[in-house]
């Protein structure tokens, strides 16, 4: 009995041990997976923040770049102006507006004139095109030089934005002509050859389009178009004539009237006298036998 009570307490001696040794090491692995788990979850969390910063730093270099490409793009901007302007002689204003449009290097698109007779005012109108970069100074020319400044309107249009679009729809096409191009190089069948060439003439005829079209678009960016409505605004003064001041020619235009008038008078005298002659003989004897009979019964009273 003694010797089998000794025999159990050591196998629960043993058994204790056991126990507790593996209640130690369960303890030691928890422990070591508790700290790989922190271990990557600190990892985890350092590349996904690193992940964001790489992020961020795309999306700011992005958004310099395309303000860099903003900034980097050549406005295109479309000027018009519509001037109606009073003047007081038109012909100098007419001519002071073409000295001053091929100062600025610009040139005249059309150009009309009304009216010109002597007592009649002029009017008409000019259009010019004038480089962009002195389209205000020569308006403020302009309206310096008038007498009086009617109407003024000036608009924009931007067309950055198809300008940029037609320049990259041009290098799509560039690209395109250049690889159909190489395909007729390397075409061996006529059939082959025939559709590359109708698909190339088809590309080379939007090419042109597209550079005509940017073509206008820089023309018109680069020159404002100016229409000028001039109208003349005179007083005028009756010229006096020089003639109705020549005192002596009129006088001695008043003498020959008087002389004239004289000779006139005279001649008329002597035409009725003459022409009455016998009349007058008969009136003057009826008056002189009237007259002595009259002075006889006078004097016989």
């Amino acid at each position: 009995m003694m010797v089998i009570s000794l025999l159990t307490a050591c196998s629960n001696n043993n058994d204790t041990s056991e126990s507790a040794d593996a209640g130690n090491n369960q303890a030691t692995y928890d422990q070591n997976e508790e700290a790989s788990t922190g271990e990557m979850k600190m990892e985890m969390e350092m590349r996904s923040n690193s992940d964001e910063a790489a992020d961020d730093a795309d999306v700011e270099q992005a958004a310099d770049s395309s303000t860099d490409l903003s900034n980097a793009i050549e406005r295109k901007i479309i000027y018009n102006a519509q001037l109606r302007v009073e003047v007081k002689n038109y012909s100098q204003a007419l001519n002071d507006i073409q000295t001053e449009v091929n100062k600025t290097g610009g040139y005249i698109v059309q150009s009309q004139t009304y009216g010109g007779s002597s007592e009649e005012l002029q009017e008409g109108m000019i259009k010019v095109r004038i480089p962009q970069e002195q389209f205000d100074q020569f308006l403020a020319i302009v309206e310096e030089g008038s007498v009086k400044v009617i109407q003024r309107d000036i608009n924009g249009k931007d067309v950055t934005e198809e300008y940029v679009d037609l320049e990259s729809r041009l290098t799509s096409k560039r690209v395109v002509e250049e690889r159909l191009l190489s395909f007729m190089e390397a075409a061996e069948e006529t059939e082959d050859l025939l559709k590359i060439s109708n698909d190339l003439a088809e590309v080379q005829a939007e090419i042109e389009e597209i550079t005509g079209r940017m073509n206008y678009l820089q023309n018109r960016a680069n020159l404002a178009t100016v229409t000028i409505h001039i109208h003349e605004n005179r007083v005028t003064i009756p010229n006096v004539n020089e003639n109705e001041l020549n005192t002596w020619e009129k006088t001695k235009q008043q003498f020959m009237e008087s002389i004239n008038f004289l000779l006139l008078t005279a001649s008329g005298l002597f035409i009725f006298i003459g022409g009455n002659l016998p009349i007058i003989i008969l009136l003057t004897i009826i008056g002189l036998i009237t007259y002595t009979i009259y002075k006889k019964k006078k004097q016989s009273e």
